[in-house]
């Protein structure tokens, strides 16, 4: 269904490999992971869970893998036990073994498991053996596998790892704020200098995501169930509003409300991603104040909370009504509230938004997370990773979520040409 390789040959710390199989690649060695996502569960199988503890000398493990057997490609399971012997300078986890009978690990145990003996919890991936005889098996970390799975599928490394990520799906830190209400003869109090500092840079954010094109996945379900539908579109802002294309190579456009899911009842993410920054940076009637800090995940995160009234005319929600041949829309103006985390510096990483809605919808709540990516053009930039939604219909949650991958910057060139008489 979807392949993701967590290293090639124009990584920085690549190095010439000689693979006995497929010869020279150049790949990291402490990288060389692929990932594969399966279109269904494996029907009586569970995981394993992995142990992110920094290994000691001595630790003892359990080494499992399928290695070749005899001249026909025969696979059988085999076990080894072992202990932590250090780390090479590739920066692979190096085992000693004892060997099962007169058995030694052989070729073909690669992607096999390394398993901390007292936890039983996973501590490396197999990725090779000692070539010139002796019992010592090569693991790529799990650190590195967490690492890997924070970049490529940040849903699925929340799920898994303690991983020190701004998490894609998350609570606010903080109840509800409520301002109090001014009217309209009395003067607007003066902003202070960090939320000013936050308009500005939620500015900014919204002005930077107009230079790029990026793809965007859609997952849609309900409740704790799997994905009931998923797709992947390319998404560019244009004059201000998220455009939509098929991917790959497809040239028609979408509605900018954004793709719905083939199903009879679903909740869509719009362009919260762009819109949030701008609404922060703009709206003027928006009352945002600033949280005591906090920690996430390890990373220590600034808060401010905001909200908006029906009557600031701020906040609005879409309902679409498909009945095949037609669809009917309604917008309906809400109170909303949210929070928004930012670095020491005030640069924004997750901005959240929630709608107090009145009709068949119910509780909207919504999640952007935001990172620094190096893009094509050498330089860092601040840009959407994922973005979440659920709301309640008929008692039941629905939700929509996705990330941003294969970023490439927009650009446009206008060459001026002088022609003389």
């Amino acid at each position: 269904m979807q392949q993701y390789l967590a290293t090639g040959p124009d990584d920085e710390d690549a190095t010439v490999n000689d693979g006995p199989a497929v010869g020279p690649m150049k790949y990291a060695l402490s990288r060389d992971l692929a990932i594969y996502q399966l279109r269904y569960p494996i029907p009586r199988h569970q995981g394993v869970g992995f142990y992110l503890k920094d290994l000691q000398m001595g630790q003892e493990v359990d080494i499992y893998g399928f290695p070749k057997e005899g001249i026909n490609p025969v696979r059988k399971l085999m076990q080894f036990h072992g202990k932590f012997k250090g780390e090479t300078t590739a920066g692979l986890l190096s085992f000693d073994y004892s060997l099962d009978g007169n058995k030694a690990l052989k070729p073909g145990v690669s992607g096999g498991i390394v398993v901390d003996s007292r936890s039983q919890q996973i501590v490396g991936v197999l990725s090779a053996i000692e070539r010139y005889g002796k019992p010592i098996a090569l693991a790529v970390s799990v650190q590195s596998l967490a690492d890997f799975v924070c970049k490529v599928d940040p849903f699925l490394a929340q799920a898994l790892f303690p991983v020190k990520i701004i998490p894609p799906i998350s609570a606010d830190l903080y109840p509800k704020v409520v301002a109090p209400h001014l009217n309209t003869l009395q003067q607007r109090p003066e902003e202070l200098e960090e939320v000013k500092a936050l308009r500005a840079n939620a500015q900014s954010l919204a002005d930077g995501m107009r230079n790029f094109i990026a793809v965007q996945t859609f997952a849609w379900g309900r409740g704790s169930n799997p994905p009931s539908a998923e797709a992947e579109y390319e998404v560019q802002v244009v004059d201000g509003h998220q455009r939509f294309r098929e991917y790959p190579g497809g040239r028609k456009e979408i509605s900018e409300s954004g793709p719905l899911p083939a199903l009879n009842t679903g909740i869509s993410t719009g362009g919260e991603w762009a819109d949030l920054p701008a609404f922060v940076a703009t709206e003027m009637g928006l009352k945002i104040r600033q949280a005591p800090e906090a920690v996430v995940n390890s990373r220590r995160v600034k808060v401010f909370q905001y909200q908006a009234d029906p009557e600031d005319q701020a906040c609005q929600f879409l309902h679409i009504l498909d009945f095949i041949v037609f669809k009917i829309k309604k917008t309906e103006t809400v109170e909303c509230y949210g929070e928004v985390w930012t670095d020491e510096d005030i640069n924004i990483l997750r901005m959240s938004e929630h709608l107090e809605l009145r009709g068949s919808w119910k509780n909207y709540q919504g999640e952007v997370t935001y990172g620094w990516l190096r893009m094509e053009d050498g330089a860092s930039h601040l840009l959407p990773l994922t973005i979440s939604v659920r709301a309640e219909f008929k008692k039941k949650i629905y939700w929509c979520r996705g990330q941003f991958k294969n970023y490439r910057v927009f650009t446009t060139r206008t060459e001026m040409r002088v022609a003389a008489n």
